[in-house]
């Protein structure tokens, strides 16, 4: 995968660019804009903070923010084929079959826990969401190998690998976590966090 912040200003346009490969992008706060296909329709499209979609690739396009604030977006691009995309507890993909979306909450000691809400899924990837209770330093989420973590926008997450030194992440931030990655997430702050974990199942 590829991934990359996006942030088109107030009022203005990206240039025309084309995406060869499937992508999902994923809203850092409300965003109101055009989506302008290259020989179709233009599509108005309001995003709500969080919000996630999964589009497939080999189109050209320009985004045109309507908003007075700037569009941002985290895009991720998938590098190889992603197979046929199944919906679980959102509408990721506009055309994906539904599947069952099984959601479970955990709670520590404290009364402080966190939620997992599968979002989406193919053969090969799962897109999860995590909301975090405050001061879950004890609540044992644990970080997937081969995954993209990308926290939402307000959200600030504590990341700790096995003998490495733990790191604060913030919304529009990405961290990726390669083959036989052990750790775990916390939310050390005084109000909810979630952050999204992009994870991809098999080799080759």
């Amino acid at each position: 995968m590829r991934a990359y912040y996006v942030e088109v200003a107030a009022h203005d346009e990206t240039q025309l660019h084309q995406h060869d490969h499937d992508y999902i992008y994923v809203s850092l706060g409300q965003a109101d804009v055009v989506n302008a296909v290259f020989n179709k329709p233009e599509v108005h499209i309001v995003l709500k903070d969080g919000e996630a979609h999964f589009t497939r690739g080999g189109f050209a396009h320009v985004a045109r923010n309507l908003s007075d604030v700037p569009f941002r977006n985290i895009t991720i691009e998938l590098l190889r084929t992603s197979g046929e995309p199944r919906n679980l507890c959102a509408q990721i993909s506009p055309n994906g079959a539904g599947a069952v979306c099984e959601k479970t909450t955990e709670t520590a000691q404290g009364g402080h826990g966190f939620s997992v809400a599968p979002q989406m899924e193919t053969d090969t990837m799962r897109l999860t969401l995590m909301r975090l209770d405050p001061e879950t330093e004890h609540a044992g989420v644990g970080l997937e190998s081969d995954s993209l973590l990308v926290p939402l926008n307000g959200s600030e997450v504590q990341i700790q690998l096995q003998g490495e030194p733990s790191k604060i992440l913030r919304g529009g931030q990405t961290a990726w976590f390669g083959e036989n990655s052990a750790g775990s997430v916390w939310n050390p702050g005084k109000n909810p966090a979630s952050y999204l974990e992009l994870t991809f199942r098999h080799k080759g």
